[in-house]
């Protein structure tokens, strides 16, 4: 690996992995997303892209997990799917949250949020003392969202297809 590839999170499949065509590399893309993550990959037609995996905070299921952690920034992944150099070509937009009440409102702050991004790990426990004040005591619930959680299952599902997954800073995608 190079250092633009590593700038721009270029990988490459292990050796010896045989590539499968791109109707079922974009089928097991599309089959990541179930009801039990926080994420959804989805058809791009409609942004120029053959693929987006985003997170659900308009989903009603998962608005209010969102809410509960006070997301303020979320990773969505543009992908393009290019069969004759089994390569999957990925920019990332890093989207602002505002909340209005418990309705999130998103918007792009600016173009310089489009090209590789990562955003570390938020995540604290939430607890109830026995008589119901906050405290160490009692039944605990994790919170958290990190872009490795939606970036990592994508990008694993691509390179275990025999595809390269091309990071893409700025450009065409």
């Amino acid at each position: 690996m190079g250092l633009f590839d590593k700038l721009t999170g270029t990988r490459r499949p292990s050796d010896g992995v045989v590539p499968l065509p791109v109707h079922e590399v974009r089928a097991a893309l599309l089959a990541l997303g179930g009801p039990e993550v926080p994420w959804v990959v989805r058809d791009g037609a409609a942004e120029d892209a053959d693929l987006v995996a985003e997170w659900r905070i308009r989903e009603p299921a998962w608005r209010t997990f969102f809410l509960r952690t006070q997301v303020s920034e979320l990773l969505q992944i543009r992908m393009r799917l290019l069969p004759d150099k089994r390569e999957v070509r990925a920019v990332d937009r890093m989207w602002q949250v505002t909340w209005a009440g418990d309705t999130p409102r998103l918007a792009l702050s600016a173009e310089a949020a489009r090209g590789q991004m990562s955003v570390s790990t938020k995540s604290w426990t939430l607890g109830r003392g026995e008589g119901g004040e906050d405290g160490e005591d009692g039944p605990t619930q994790n919170f958290g969202v990190d872009t490795s959680d939606l970036k990592d299952p994508v990008r694993d599902t691509v390179l275990a297809a025999g595809w390269m997954w091309r990071g893409v800073a700025f450009g065409k995608l």
